[in-house]
């Protein structure tokens, strides 16, 4: 275990949150000006990013930092990505932002400024929160790639993985305009409803477990807890499941196929 410098490691928190909340209030001026505040979903992963290379810069990294900031920015720009491709499809705005759009039009403050502090403020503490595994690390002395580190990352591809071709699957069989309004069952999809969002919180159980290679990583823990927490809870599967509840043959997928872990589909026994 390396040693880790607390007056450190607290600065990396206060640069973190500070670099989460300038970016994120950039990206709502930008979002304003262009009238889609959808465009948060695009920075999600971006933040990640910038946090990961602030704390990376501020502190005095070994190889082990390293393999973690290019395990974050693996994450983050492919999740940014994937998101951008689909949002600039449409020109409309997410169903999600123009309800929250017409909920903030009667609270104080008007939709702006709610939109700036409970969306795009509270998005970029979140991200500190659970990116609390990385900035431990980053925080502490430079360290060396060992038994944690490694095994931590053979997790982390494998929530890569699912990840990926998940959301690959998933686009390829929106494409094709004879699927529409049907079922997506096969592939990943065939051994959980929500391959993406296990293999994301999948990755950041591999993050916490390469931070336990320096002292106090164990605090980390919040960290893959928090992102669980949102997807399973939340934002994540509550959300997907609502929209395809009532629609022809998911009662019949759910009824077969594990909501989250990958699991053999149940027989008809």
């Amino acid at each position: 275990m390396e040693t880790v410098c607390l007056p450190s490691m607290l600065v990396s928190f206060v640069a973190a949150l500070a670099a989460a909340s300038v970016f994120m209030t950039g990206v709502f001026l930008w979002a304003r000006a262009r009238g889609r505040y959808d465009v948060i979903d695009i920075a999600w992963g971006v933040v990640f990013i910038v946090i990961a290379v602030t704390t990376y810069i501020l502190g005095d990294p070994g190889a082990l930092q390293l393999l973690l900031l290019l395990l974050v920015a693996a994450w983050g720009l492919r999740l940014s990505l994937h998101i951008y491709r689909r949002w600039r499809r449409s020109d409309k705005e997410d169903h999600r932002y123009q309800q929250l759009r017409r909920d903030y039009t009667k609270k104080r403050g008007g939709v702006a400024w709610n939109m700036y502090g409970k969306v795009f403020l509270v998005q970029a503490l979140l991200a500190v929160v659970v990116c609390t595994p990385v900035i431990i690390a980053m925080g502490s002395e430079p360290a060396l790639i060992g038994t944690w580190a490694l095994v931590g990352a053979c997790i982390w591809c494998i929530g890569f993985y699912f990840e990926t071709v998940g959301d690959w699957q998933l686009r390829k069989f929106l494409s094709d305009s004879s699927n529409k309004g049907k079922i997506m069952t096969r592939g990943l999809w065939k051994y959980t409803r929500h391959p993406n969002y296990f293999g994301e919180m999948t990755q950041w159980w591999g993050i916490f477990v390469i931070a336990l290679s320096v002292e106090y990583g164990w605090a980390g823990l919040i960290g893959p807890l928090v992102i669980t927490w949102l997807l399973v809870f939340i934002s994540g599967v509550p959300l997907t499941e609502r929209h395809f509840r009532g629609r022809p043959g998911w009662d019949e997928y759910v009824r077969r196929t594990s909501k989250l872990i990958p699991l053999p589909p149940r027989s008809d026994d």
